[in-house]
C-alpha cells in the first residue's frame, strides 16, 4: 500500500477538512470512518459494524460526561457556584491574563494533584461566563489555557495521570527492547513541555490578548438562582459536601461515573433537589454534555476502524522507507506520524503503544539514546491530542465555554490549540530527539 494512499492519512485529512468546513464533528467522524474502511477494502456495512463494535471503548467516558452535566446543573441551581463567583470577581476584575492563568493552573491540578481530569470544567467554567463577558475576555485564550493544563502536566509531572502516561511510555519501550527508568521521563519531556509553555504565552499575550465581546445569553448557568442571594444555609452545605464526596470517590475508585453519581444521589437524598425535579435537571445536563459524550463514542468507533484494519500499523511501517539514515529526518517523520495518528485516534495514551513498536527499533538502529527515544515517543503520542476534534483535551474546554452557545468547538478550541501547541510540540520533540 502506497504511504500517501494510507487510509489513516486520507481519512484524517477528510475529518479535518470537513470539520474546518463547519460540518458537525459527528458527521465528520462518520464520513472519515467510512472513508478509512472503504480505502482499507471493507464494505460500508462492514465498516459500520466495526465502528459500532468500538463504541463501547468510550462508553464509560460518555456516561461520565452525562452524569457530570447533571451534577453541574444541580450545583448551579443551588447557587453555590454563584457565591464562589461573587468571591472570585474582585480578584479577577480587569485582569484578563491573570484569569486565564488561574484557570490553566486549576487544569494543571486536575491532572496530577487532584486527578479529576475534565470533571471540574462543566462545574466551574459555565458560571464564570458572565464574568468573562464583563472582562471582554477572548474565550479562545481560556480554551488554550485549559488545554495546556489538561496536557502539559501529565507529560512532565510523574503524579496522577502523569504517572500513568509516563509508565505507559517506559513499558512500551521495554516491550520493544529498550530499557528506560520511568523516573527519567520528566527529563525527557522537559524540552517539549517548555515549547508548549511558549505556545501558551503566545496565545494569551499575543494572539488572543485583545478584548472580545459576547452577547449576554440566558441559560441555567447564567441566570442568577434564588439560592445565590440567600444567606448560606444547609442546602449550600450539602452541595459542598456532595462535591467533596464526588472528589473522594473519584480518587478512591478512579471512576468518574461513580464519583458523579455519588454526588448527584447525595443531593437528591438530602433534598437539595426534589426527585420530581429530575424531569427538568436530567434533560438540562444531557443537553449540556450529550453531544460531547456522543462524539467520544464515535471517536472510539473511528479509532477501532483505523486500528482493526491495520491502517495505523501500515502507516508506521512505512517510516523506515522515509528516513534513510538521517536522525533529523527520523525525528521529523516520527513527529509527523504521531500527529496524524493521534488526530485520528484522539488519545495520546492509546497512541503510544501503537507507535512504539516501530519507533523503538528505528531509533535504536539510528543511534538515538533511550532518553531521546522516550522524548520522541512521548511527544509523538501527545501531538494531535491538542487540536483533535475528538479529544477530551478539546471537548472538555468546549463543554464549559460553549454553555451559552457562543464558543465554536472547531474554530474556537481545536484550531487555536492545534496552532499553539502542536507546532511547538513538533519543534520540541525533534529538538529533544537530537539533543538528548
Amino acid at each position: 500500500m502506497d504511504a500517501l494512499a494510507n487510509p489513516v492519512l486520507i481519512s484524517v485529512l477528510v475529518l479535518c477538512l470537513l470539520a474546518l468546513a463547519n460540518v458537525h464533528v459527528i458527521l465528520a467522524l462518520l464520513v472519515a470512518a467510512l472513508t478509512a474502511g472503504l480505502l482499507a477494502g471493507l464494505t460500508p456495512l462492514e465498516t459500520v459494524d466495526l465502528l459500532l463494535s468500538g463504541l463501547g471503548d468510550q462508553g464509560e467516558t460518555a456516561l461520565a460526561y452525562i452524569l457530570l452535566g447533571i451534577l453541574a446543573v444541580m450545583v448551579s441551581r443551588s447557587g453555590v457556584t454563584e457565591k464562589f463567583v461573587d468571591v472570585l470577581l474582585p480578584w479577577i476584575s480587569g485582569r484578563r491574563g491573570a484569569t486565564v492563568f488561574l484557570l490553566g493552573g486549576l487544569a494543571c491540578l486536575s491532572q496530577n494533584v487532584v486527578p479529576v481530569h475534565i470533571a471540574f470544567i462543566p462545574l466551574l467554567v459555565p458560571p464564570l461566563l458572565t464574568a468573562f463577558n464583563r472582562l471582554r475576555l477572548d474565550r479562545r485564550a481560556v480554551a488554550a489555557a485549559l488545554t495546556f493544563g489538561l496536557k502539559a502536566p501529565y507529560l512532565l509531572v510523574p503524579l496522577g495521570f502523569g504517572l500513568v502516561f509516563q509508565g505507559i511510555v517506559a513499558q512500551a519501550m521495554k516491550d520493544n527492547g529498550m530499557e528506560l527508568d520511568s523516573r527519567l521521563m520528566p527529563a525527557a519531556m522537559a524540552i517539549p513541555v517548555a515549547c508548549m509553555f511558549v505556545g501558551l504565552l503566545i496565545a494569551v499575550f499575543v494572539t488572543y490578548r485583545r478584548p472580545r465581546d459576547y452577547a449576554e445569553v440566558s441559560t441555567v448557568f447564567t441566570e442568577r438562582s434564588a439560592g445565590a442571594d440567600a444567606p448560606w444555609n444547609w442546602r449550600h452545605t450539602v452541595v459542598v459536601a456532595a462535591l467533596a464526596v464526588s472528589l473522594v470517590l473519584q480518587i478512591l475508585t478512579e471512576s468518574m461515573i461513580i464519583a458523579a453519581l455519588g454526588g448527584v444521589l447525595l443531593m437528591f437524598l438530602l433534598r437539595v433537589e426534589a426527585w420530581r425535579d429530575g424531569e427538568r435537571i436530567v434533560p438540562e445536563g444531557v443537553s449540556m454534555m450529550g453531544t460531547i459524550a456522543f462524539v467520544m463514542l464515535l471517536a472510539a468507533g473511528y479509532a477501532k476502524v483505523l486500528t482493526e484494519t491495520h491502517s495505523v500499523d501500515a502507516l508506521v511501517a512505512h517510516m523506515g522507507n522515509w528516513v534513510g539514515g538521517s536522525q533529523f529526518a527520523a525525528a521529523v517523520v516520527m513527529m509527523a506520524v504521531g500527529l496524524v495518528v493521534t488526530l485520528g485516534i484522539g488519545t495520546s495514551f492509546g497512541t503510544v503503544p501503537v507507535i512504539a513498536a516501530i519507533f523503538v527499533p528505528l531509533a535504536a538502529s539510528l543511534g538515538f539514546s533511550p532518553l531521546a527515544t522516550a522524548a520522541m515517543i512521548g511527544t509523538a503520542g501527545a501531538l494531535g491530542d491538542a487540536g483533535s476534534p475528538a479529544s477530551d483535551s478539546t471537548l472538555g474546554p468546549t463543554s464549559g465555554l460553549n454553555a451559552d452557545g457562543q464558543h465554536h468547538h472547531i474554530w474556537d478550541t481545536c484550531v487555536p490549540t492545534f496552532l499553539h501547541y502542536n507546532i511547538p510540540l513538533f519543534i520540541g520533540g525533534v529538538t529533544a530527539g537530537l539533543l538528548l
